[in-house]
């Protein structure tokens, strides 16, 4: 029923005037919070590398860590992930590894830096082998590489994981939707583990990705006895990958990636799948 714009239309007009008055919170950024990432760390106790100031410091949404072994990964890791559930209120961090006892290990990394960290931190309001829940509302979730126990998590704002070459591939497809209505950020580092697999496909061609390569020459903490020794031992094969992060064959491929690749071509009509 039409009133002419009589009472109806005074009270939409009133409605509209009081919605336009209104003062919408924002989002907490985690990019500009109370303390940033990088003081954050060095408040927890750490003088991280150049790489992990750069990763801290990243205001990337996609980034890709090829690091060679001892290279600090799973401590980058767990800075991020406290930094995150500590100043995102209502935050959630998905952290997934291989296996359950990786994920222990990275989330013990995780409580060691929220319980011995020099500044003022949500409160701890429920804690277990691999999970935490702070005052805040936030909370950090630990979970092994299987497909089966990482569907069911939504809106996390922080995914990180941990020698992401050593996850199936799978496992990035049920990870992934849990980003969609958050457009939180995805994290992944990683020793190769030869060129298949996702974290191989995505760091050799993926879309959108801020890429970084941490070789044992960017880590002082490793000396150069150490590293011959270990040539000398793992051979120039495991060597290369391990400390130098370079992606080979896998040693069952009949044929090298490469030859597949020079074989491919995009001028050869098929013969089947296409009408006439």
């Amino acid at each position: 029923m039409n009133d002419g714009g009589g009472g109806a239309g005074r009270l939409a007009r009133r409605m509209l005037e009081q919605a336009k008055a209104l003062t919408v919170p924002a989002l907490p950024d985690p990019d500009v919070a109370p303390m940033s990432r990088l003081a954050f760390a060095r408040a927890a106790g750490f003088a991280p590398d150049a790489w992990q100031e750069n990763a801290l410091e990243s205001r990337s949404r996609k980034l890709l860590f090829n690091c060679c072994r001892q290279s600090g990964k799973s401590t980058t890791s767990a800075l991020l992930a406290v930094h995150e559930a500590a100043f995102v209120p209502g935050g959630l961090v998905l952290m997934l590894a291989p296996s359950l006892r990786q994920s222990g290990e990275l989330f013990r990394k995780c409580l060691q830096i929220m319980k011995g960290a020099e500044c003022p931190l949500p409160a701890i309001v429920s804690e277990s082998a691999l999970r935490v829940e702070l005052d805040n509302g936030s909370r950090i979730i630990a979970l092994p590489g299987s497909e089966a126990t990482t569907r069911g998590y939504s809106a996390a704002t922080l995914v990180i994981i941990d020698e992401a070459s050593r996850v199936p591939d799978e496992l990035i497809a049920a990870v992934r939707p849990s980003l969609a209505t958050t457009n939180g950020r995805l994290i992944a580092l990683s020793t190769p583990n030869g060129k298949r697999g996702w974290f191989y496909l995505e760091y050799v061609s993926g879309i959108d990705w801020e890429r970084t390569t941490i070789t044992s020459a960017d880590c002082a903490r490793i000396s150069p006895e150490f590293l011959k020794d270990e040539e000398r031992t793992l051979g120039p094969h495991v060597f290369g990958q391990e400390y130098l992060c370079e992606f080979y064959d896998p040693d069952t491929a009949v044929f090298s990636i490469a030859l597949i690749e020079r074989a491919l071509s995009g001028a050869v009509t098929p013969l089947w799948g296409h009408a006439a």
